[in-house]
């Protein structure tokens, strides 16, 4: 039976990106018989511009009968003025809420190649493959109450409430651990349990967990210590994994030390391994159409897909071999150009993968 895979371009570069990586997947869909089947539609601005609202039904309606998602970026400044619950991002943060994508896979993963170009020297991030887990449908993004209200004495007041159920912990540690015994065995659990109660309970069920995986070494670790370990010594993580808004944090913190978030690809996870896979970065209005956004992100998105939800790995590999050849070759779009190195357009860099793979 053919897997249906959905593709949601969004806003700005979104759709420049999108069409490299699927010209990757159409690639590997042929060469490796994977019997996929592609479908599209609307999410982000481009949803509102078209349809009112930044999640069509139409979409979700697609979304739940897809074995797999592939996203682009959503989001402007020309949709920033509108109400909050119209906005391009609350039509993504609702197709993780309505799918329940709860497990977020950041991976912090350095090319060789491109050692010169992290904000760090090279001996400190060299050989450096970090993978933050983020839980993504909890915690203070989530929790009711929210909002502004006004005091009796007039003043206004902005409130949150950072809440995490036993429940919704333990399925984030599960995940965490699952991945770390595919790796060097090793989780990092990043908390603040010195002054947040909710994290105080995250800690005590993440030393649950570890009971069901003896041979995965757990550690802890405050959040601030987290944030600057990974600028000190990042190779010392493996496995990361927190909630919602540290997460949020430390993984762009990571993303950093590895020369471009133009180069790092995501997964979100439902509990069956169905998931959105999405580049690490945004939309990039100032760069739209000029036809110099990095595609290799979202082309390693492609090969995320096909290792964590449709377990096709050599598939994956084949993907991540190219993207390596590629960028020994010397290419090198604007975000991570230096030097002597050959500077090359979105569409450019997204034909060299294709060569390369068919080499």
């Amino acid at each position: 039976m053919s897997r249906k895979i959905l593709i949601l371009p969004g806003d700005h570069i979104g759709p420049e990106i999108m069409t490299e990586a699927v010209k990757v997947l159409d690639l590997v869909n042929e060469r490796f018989k994977l019997d996929l089947s592609l479908d599209h539609a609307l999410l982000g601005g481009a949803a509102i511009d078209a349809c009112g609202v930044p999640l069509p039904e139409e979409t979700l309606t697609k979304a739940r009968a897809s074995d797999a998602i592939l996203l682009g970026a959503v989001g402007g400044p020309e949709w920033d003025k509108l109400e909050r619950h119209l906005r391009p991002e609350r039509g993504l943060l609702g197709l993780r809420s309505e799918l329940q994508l709860f497990g977020n896979l950041r991976p912090a993963l350095l090319y060789p190649q491109l050692a010169e170009a992290s904000s760090l020297k090279a001996e400190l991030v060299a050989g450096l493959d970090i993978l933050i887990v983020r839980e993504l449908t909890g915690g203070i993004y989530f929790g009711e109450p929210r909002g502004i209200r006004t005091l009796d004495n007039g003043e206004r007041q902005g409130y949150n409430t950072y809440v995490y159920s036993e429940s919704e912990i333990r399925r984030i540690g599960h995940l965490a651990f699952s991945l770390a015994r595919q790796r060097d065995k090793r989780v990092c659990s990043v908390d603040k349990s010195n002054v947040l109660e909710v994290t105080v309970l995250w800690r005590e069920v993440m030393e649950e967990v570890a009971r069901d995986y003896p041979d995965v070494e757990l550690t802890h670790m405050y959040v601030d210590n987290a944030a600057m370990q990974l600028v000190r010594a990042p190779k010392q993580f493996d496995v990361l994994v927190t909630g919602n808004m540290f997460g949020d944090i430390l993984s762009d913190a990571a993303a950093m030390l590895t020369g471009s978030i133009g180069m790092l690809p995501s997964a979100s996870l439902d509990q069956q391994g169905r998931g959105m896979y999405e580049p690490c970065h945004g939309s990039a209005p100032d760069i739209a159409g000029k036809g110099i956004a990095n595609p290799l992100a979202t082309i390693l998105s492609v090969a995320m897909m096909l290792r964590y939800t449709l377990n096709e790995v050599p598939a994956a590999e084949a993907i991540e071999q190219a993207v390596s050849a590629v960028l020994d070759q010397g290419l090198r779009t604007a975000d991570i150009h230096s030097g002597d190195y050959q500077r090359v357009s979105t569409s450019e860099m997204g034909e060299a993968v294709i060569r390369a793979l068919q080499a």
